[in-house]
């Protein structure tokens, strides 16, 4: 088994520890966050960062890195206070990945990819075509990690549009009938396959 030691992460090629540390963690839930800044201009944006913070109220939280460059979404989301989370399927994984590329914020990401952009229920926010489950966000609160600078950004469900096939009657979402990916580190793509659900469990 390969092993790093604290020391060895340390002298680690930038590029190499980015790979390894980003990855060591598992899969992670593969996103497209939309926006559109105080000014009109719309902004899609691939992230891996979102996770569930609470169930009643419905809060999600995102991890954006330190504003020291410009981060578009963030700054979208700040001026707004509104954004949607949408997942990304099978069909679209390379376009949903260019979107990580830096364009300037006058550049829409959805004029660079075959991406669409969609509006529901007078949401301000640009939906994504066809994604398998649609998230309306509203902003709720930020917190900055004093140890790197990355920032915790966190949203409340307002509206959600699930694909009718993925919803079972318990409410459960069954992704694996929407093809929804995940990402693996940086730039890995995966297609997981729903094996078995299991019970509540309680002591024995």
């Amino acid at each position: 088994m390969a092993y790093f030691s604290k020391a060895d992460l340390d002298n680690l090629h930038h590029l190499y520890r980015i790979n390894l540390i980003n990855s060591c963690t598992g899969y992670k839930s593969a996103n497209l966050i939309g926006s559109k800044s105080a000014d009109n201009f719309e902004n899609l944006a691939v992230f891996s960062s979102v996770t569930h913070m609470g169930s009643h109220p419905p809060l999600l939280g995102v991890f954006f890195r330190p504003t020291t460059v410009a981060r578009n979404t963030y700054e979208n989301i700040k001026a707004t206070g509104v954004y949607t989370i949408n997942h990304i399927n099978e069909e679209v994984i390379e376009d949903a990945h260019h979107t990580s590329a830096k364009y300037d914020k006058l550049i829409s990401e959805f004029e660079k990819t075959d991406l669409k952009p969609e509006y529901l229920n007078a949401f301000t926010a640009p939906f994504v075509t066809g994604a398998p489950v649609k998230l309306a966000m509203k902003f709720v609160e930020e917190y900055e990690i004093k140890s790197n600078g990355v920032i915790l950004v966190i949203g409340e469900i307002i509206d959600l549009h699930i694909q009718d096939d993925m919803l079972q009657n318990d409410g459960f979402i069954n992704l694996t009938s929407g093809k929804v990916a995940a990402i693996n580190g940086l730039d890995g793509y995966a297609i997981p396959q729903l094996k078995k659900r299991l019970d509540y469990q309680r002591p024995k």
